[in-house]
Parts: C-alpha cells; structure tokens; sequence
C-alpha cells in the first residue's frame, strides 16, 4: 500500500514498572489499539500514539491472534520488547484496501526515524589466474541474467557477488535488454576488471512494487575495494599547505606540492589526489578560480573528499561518482563496515601508539538523574553532518553536577556509541533513557587530539580517576534550560487488569484493557 510506513519501536522498563500504556481491543475497532498512554512513560517518550495498532511483538505477527495471546507474548517478553506500530489512519485505510499486513512493502521507520531502502550494490572484480569466480545464468521466460557458481574465496565472492543476484549494469552500461550472449561477450571484452551493478531478490522486488528504474545512482558502494577519502583540515598561520592545480589532458582539480608538516599532509592528503567535494559540495565541472573560493569561504576549517588514482579509475569504471560514498558515510546510522573509510567527521593523521598518548587525553564519563527541571543542558548538531556536542549547561543543573561542560563532543549515550548518529537519533536516545543518563563526551580539544592519533575513543581511555563525580540530589533546578522533558504527572500504579463493557455483552464485543 502506497504510503504504508510501520515504525518499529523498542521499549525498556525499569523493574517493578510497566511500559506505559494500555493494550486494548474496542468494540467496532480493528486490531490491538494502544491507549492511556502515561505521560513521561516508555511507550510516549519513544512516540507511540493514542489509536496506533500493533502489528508484531519483537517481530511476530499478532494483528490476526487474539487479545490475551498478544498480552501473553508481551508479558514473557521480559523488561525489553520491539513492536511494529501502524498509526490509526493508515491501518483503517490497509484494511479497506485489503492490504495483506503481514508482509508490509513500504520501509519501516525504527522509533520515528525511517529505515533506509535496500540498495542494489556495486561490485569491482579484478581477473585473476583462474578468472573472476563465477557464472552467468538465464531461465527461459525470465526476465535478467543471473550468478550462479559463485566460487568461495574467489573475486566474485570477495566483491560481494551471490548467487541468484541480477545483473543490471556492466561498466555503467545497462545490460537488461541484451541476450545471454551479448553480456558473455562484453564481459570478455572488459578485460582484466570489470564493475558490476547487482541487486538481490529482495531488493530487485521492493524497486520493480514502487516502479522505480535501479541504477547506480541508488547503490551501496560498501563493497568496492578502493574508497574514497575525508580530509578534515584546519588552516594553520601559512594557510593548509598545499597547492591546487589542473592537470593537461587530465579532468579535475589536483592536490599538488604538500608542504612537509602541514594541516594538509597531517589530514592525509596525497600527491595527485583528486578533489571531488568541499564540505560536501561536489567540485566536478567547477572552474578553478569557483574551486579555490569554495575553500576560502570555509573560513579557518574545511573538509575536503579526494580520490586517489587507483579510487579515481574505479569509480569511472562504473560510471559513478565518488559522491556516493560521501552520501552513504553521511546517511548511515552506525560506522561504516569497512575500516578502511576514515573517520568523520574528526580528522585523520598518521597514527600515533596509543600507548604514547598522553596521559591528560581522556574523555569523561557524565553520569546523572533527571529532576524536575530535566537534565539542564541542549544537544546540538549541524543539518547533514554527523557529531553532537553539549550547549547551554544550566549552572547547578543536573548536566553541571555531572560534568557536562558547553562544546563537549558526546561519544557515547548509555554505552552506545553516537559518533555516526543523527541528532533525530541521539534525542530519541536521550528521552528514551527514563529518569537516568549515562553520556561518555570529551572535550573538543581532547576529542580532535586523540582522532589524529587515531585513537578510538570508549570507556577504556577512561582510567581509574576520569569517572566524574555523580550527584543524585533534589534539589529544584532552574526552569530555564532547554533540553529537558516538561513536568509529567505520575499516573498510579495500577495491577494489570481486563474490563469488559457489561456482563451482559457478547464475547465478540467486549472492550479489553490490560496495562501494559
């Protein structure tokens, strides 16, 4: 159904409490309707709403069972339970349509955030003494060509290769259209390394439901071998050090005459580099003179995406730009699978042994309660770019006690690390922790020193003397700070209970109510 969006919600309850809403079944209502949500609970901070349906129960399908059975699955599900929630609307527009819900099509949203869309892949084969490790398959009356035989260890499966993935693109040219034949043939006559545009079963069907054509502009580039690089660079008191330059008989802006000691050779720059984005900006098919002001306007800090040689030709190979693994490092929720990727969004210099870092180079541990007046602190974030950082601390406020000072970069929320996280994300976090938070951040000095060194920064940095004092007290804070939740009233405890409308009323129309 168009426009069909669960969101997958994962709620935590502390001991001796509940999940904050009632689970109920309403006559002349379809489907398990959450009610009575409690203020300041789980299930409202995470953003369940009065009307939504549930759909699953840590990942069942329970829109068909009955109400206690979902009760029952609830309950055993111990302090932790994922549901999949359709809001009120969308599920009375499913049933009219008669939408099977049971394999819904659209994306899923995890608590409010959409999960990003399965994504065909772009894989890079390079031929070696016994071939690329694979075969190509065609089933009368089925549209595409397909692998099969891919061999184990070979280059196919090291690029990425399945079997029964179709291919769509060789070398950035569709082959959907060509025989078994032709393809065969242009593959042998792409000689030592071919790029290859695949996608899987899944995702052909999620792109062929919504009428979308699959092209490498959609694909993953976490496959490839070679990747792209980040450099983060601060101008020092002779400018970054390097020069800008356009090559004869060569397309692009190049990285050329790195100053020994720079910001620019610290950040990793290389010889003949090519530019590919300022902060973000891709620079293809700019002038010079729009390139260099493009630096310049970035003031005292820039960030620029280079390729090297080898990163350059593959990308051309398959007729894509290197922006896709910007996009992709940008929009991904948690560090990339492949290590070699640099860090963002902090800088990069040769790495230095951890065990030469000094001493001082240590983040802290802010542990704290939620009081009344909130936390007493403001999470910031730049639009499109990873990395929050603490503002306004309220003097006094439960974020001041624990050590929270303005500008600390947060690394971790409740020992889960946010580096590469949203601030949509992060703020979830935070109001989904309860009356307790648990935040590693180091300051911003501490923070851009240890990622030169190339130091992970976790609890292990922390030592025997980095943990910040706690402090638990009542007392009131002031009413002023910004990142806080307002006053909840406290809804009772109350024993988990069913009511039904009237002795009387049959069993098909009795209105359940169980807390949950």
């Amino acid at each position: 159904m168009a426009g069909y969006k669960p969101r997958v919600i994962s709620l935590t309850k502390r001991p001796g409490h509940t999940f904050g809403f009632y689970l109920r079944v309403e006559r002349g209502e379809e489907g398990h309707l959450i009610r009575c949500l409690e203020m300041g609970g789980p299930a409202e901070l995470a953003g369940m709403k009065d009307g939504d349906r549930i759909l699953r129960v840590s990942g069942t399908f329970v829109d068909e069972l009955s109400h206690s059975e979902v009760v029952d699955m609830v309950r055993n599900s111990g302090p932790s339970v994922t549901f999949h929630i359709l809001d009120e609307a969308s599920y009375k527009q499913a049933k009219a349509q008669g939408v099977n819900l049971s394999d819904p099509q659209s994306t899923p949203v995890a608590n409010g955030v959409a999960k990003q869309a399965p994504k065909p892949k772009l894989s890079y084969l390079v031929k070696s003494s016994s071939g690329f490790g694979f075969s190509l398959r065609s089933v009368k009356d089925e549209q595409g060509l397909f692998m099969t035989e891919v061999i184990p260890g070979s280059m196919a499966d090291r690029a990425g290769v399945k079997p029964n993935d179709r291919l769509l693109e060789v070398n950035g040219e569709s082959v959907e259209g060509s025989t078994h034949e032709q393809v065969v043939d242009k593959i042998k006559l792409a000689g030592s390394s071919i790029m290859f545009l695949l996608v899987d079963e899944e995702t052909d069907r999620y792109y062929k439901n919504k009428h979308t054509k699959i092209g490498g502009w959609l694909a993953t580039v976490k496959y490839l071998p070679h990747k792209p690089r980040t450099a983060h660079i601060t101008k020092g008191s002779d400018g970054y050090g390097f020069l800008l330059r356009e090559e004869p008989k060569q397309t692009g802006h190049f990285i050329k005459d790195i100053d020994r000691g720079s910001p620019a050779e610290k950040a990793g720059l290389k010889e003949m580099d090519r530019l590919v984005a300022v902060d973000g900006d891709e620079v293809d098919g700019c002038s010079h003179e729009q390139v260099v002001d493009r630096i310049r306007q970035s003031g005292n800090k820039c960030c620029l995406l280079v390729v090297d040689k080898d990163t350059d030709q593959m990308y051309k190979l398959g007729k894509v730009s290197p922006m896709l693994f910007w996009e992709e490092m940008k929009d991904s929720n948690s560090p990339p699978s492949y290590t070699e990727a640099i860090n963002f969004p902090a800088p990069v210099q040769p790495s230095t042994p951890v065990q030469k870092r000094e001493e001082g180079l240590k983040p802290k541990l802010c542990k704290m309660e939620k009081t009344s007046a909130g936390y007493g602190f403001h999470l910031n974030g730049i639009q499109g770019v990873s990395g929050q950082y603490i503002k306004e601390v309220v003097k006094g406020g439960a974020a001041d006690r624990a050590g929270l000072e303005d500008d600390d970069i947060v690394v971790e929320v409740n020992g889960i690390n946010v580096e590469q996280s949203s601030h949509e994300e992060v703020v979830a976090m935070i109001r989904s922790s309860g009356s307790s938070l648990e935040m590693l951040v180091a300051k911003k000095n501490v923070y851009d020193q240890l990622k030169a060194q190339g130091v992970t920064i976790t609890h292990l940095l922390l030592g025997e003397t980095s943990y910040v004092q706690v402090h638990t007290a009542d007392t009131p804070e002031p009413s002023t700070e910004r990142h806080k939740e307002e006053a909840r009233p406290e809804t009772p405890s109350e024993p988990a209970r069913e009511r039904t409308s009237s002795a009387s009323s049959s069993s098909s129309q009795e209105s359940f109510y169980v807390r949950i």
